[in-house]
C-alpha cells in the first residue's frame, strides 16, 4: 500500500512541479506541501481563530500573541516574532536581496531565482530536449529551444508582421524600423543594428594591420 502512495504522489509531484518548481525526496513532504496549492488550512489558532495549512507556521504566528522575538538580526540586533519577518528586514541591509550566492558576490530576491543562478557555476543542465539532445540550466531556456523544433515563432512585428522565435530577435529586428545601430566602430564611426555587423565590419581596418593584439 505504502509503494502505491508513492506511486501515486511521485506523479502528483510531476505535476505540482510545473507549478512552483519544489521537489521533496519523501511523499510526506510533498503531501505536506500540496496543502499550499489546494488551499488547505487544518490548522487553526485557538486564540484568534486564524487558520494555516502548516503547523510550523501556525506555531510561528502564536509567537505575536505571546510576545516572543526570538529571531534576532545579527547585522542591528533587532529581533522578529517570525523568520519570515527577520528575513523580510535584512533586505534594508542586503539591498532588498537577501539571498546570496555561494560561489559569487551576486544577490537574490527569491531562493528560486538564485538556484537557477548556480547552476551556471555547477554546470547542472538538468532539462535536457527528446529532440536533440542538448540541455539546459533552466526550464525556460529549453521551451525557447524548443521552438527550433516547432516552427513556433510567438514574437511579432506590428510594422512589418515578420515573426520570431524568440523576443531578443524582435527587438533587434524592431531596429530596422526604428533606425537604431547602436553598435559604432571606433576607427571610422560607422554604425550597426547587430554586433556581429561590426565585427565583420572590423575586419576591413584590421586587415592592413597584421600585428594587432587580440589581448
Amino acid at each position: 500500500m505504502r509503494a502505491l502512495l508513492n506511486y501515486i504522489y511521485v506523479h502528483i509531484l510531476e505535476k505540482d512541479r510545473d507549478q512552483c518548481g519544489k521537489t521533496f525526496t519523501l511523499a510526506s513532504g510533498l503531501r505536506v506541501h500540496l496543502k499550499i496549492h489546494t488551499k488547505e488550512k487544518p490548522h487553526m489558532c485557538s486564540l484568534c481563530g486564524k487558520s494555516f495549512s502548516l503547523l510550523n507556521i501556525l506555531k510561528e504566528h502564536q509567537k505575536r500573541h505571546s510576545d516572543v522575538k526570538d529571531h534576532m538580526c545579527f547585522d542591528c540586533g533587532k529581533s522578529f516574532f517570525t523568520a519570515a519577518d527577520l528575513r523580510k528586514h535584512q533586505t534594508v541591509h542586503t539591498g532588498g536581496k537577501p539571498y546570496k550566492c555561494s560561489h559569487c558576490d551576486q544577490r537574490f530576491d527569491w531562493p528560486g531565482y538564485l538556484k537557477i543562478h548556480e547552476k551556471l557555476h555547477t554546470g547542472e543542465k538538468p532539462h535536457t530536449c527528446d529532440q536533440c539532445g542538448k540541455s539546459f540550466a533552466q526550464k525556460s531556456n529549453l521551451k525557447i529551444h524548443m521552438r527550433i523544433h516547432t516552427g513556433e515563432k510567438p514574437h511579432t512585428c506590428d510594422q512589418c508582421g515578420k515573426s520570431f522565435a524568440q523576443k531578443s530577435n524582435l527587438k533587434t529586428h524592431m531596429m530596422i524600423h526604428s533606425g537604431e545601430k547602436p553598435h559604432t566602430c571606433d576607427q571610422c564611426g560607422k554604425s550597426f543594428v547587430k554586433k556581429d555587423h561590426l565585427k565583420g565590419h572590423m575586419k576591413i581596418h584590421n586587415r592592413d594591420k597584421p600585428h594587432v593584439s587580440h589581448s
